[in-house]
């Protein structure tokens, strides 16, 4: 009879030893569920923030050409505005300085649009092809380098002049 009630603390021992295996164990699979769903939140953050990255870039990209634009017109413009305002050789050398930095514009946009650091990680979002970009900045500047040659070889401004 001795021995029955030994092994009942061992039974009861068991059932708890398996009952707390059964803890971990759901413990240990809501741990995993936890540690998946940390990733998935972690992996879309860090493709928003690479979507975040392109349209960034995009935006610095036309900064630039919006500022090389504004800087040609406003070169074509001040040898026009200038004319008998102040001497002819700062109207050309103004002129000429703005559409020169029309055409550093347009550079610097490829530029900083080609080479933008440290890999960002894969956005979603599609970005701008770089041949489109580096056609139509090559565009821009030479549209600059004839503005340029217009104003130093171009007709005088006299001529420009309406009559009377």
């Amino acid at each position: 009879m001795a021995a029955p009630q030994k092994s009942e603390p061992i039974e009861r021992t068991a059932r708890t030893v398996a009952k707390h295996s059964r803890k971990v164990a759901d413990s240990a699979a809501e741990t995993k569920q936890s540690a998946a769903a940390i990733e998935t939140s972690a992996d879309l953050s860090t493709r928003l923030a690479a979507d975040r990255n392109i349209l960034a870039a995009e935006r610095t990209y036309a900064a630039w050409v919006r500022t090389g634009l504004f800087a040609l017109a406003s070169g074509i413009g001040a040898r026009a505005l200038l004319a008998g305002v102040v001497p002819g050789w700062l109207v050309m050398a103004d002129a000429s300085m703005l559409i020169a930095f029309s055409t550093f514009c347009f550079g610097a946009a490829i530029w900083r649009q080609l080479n933008p650091g440290p890999p960002p990680p894969r956005p979603q979002l599609a970005q701008i092809p770089p041949a489109m970009l580096i056609a139509m900045n090559a565009f821009l500047g030479l549209v600059s380098v004839a503005a340029l040659i217009g104003i130093w070889f171009g007709a005088p401004l006299a001529s420009h002049l309406p009559p009377g």
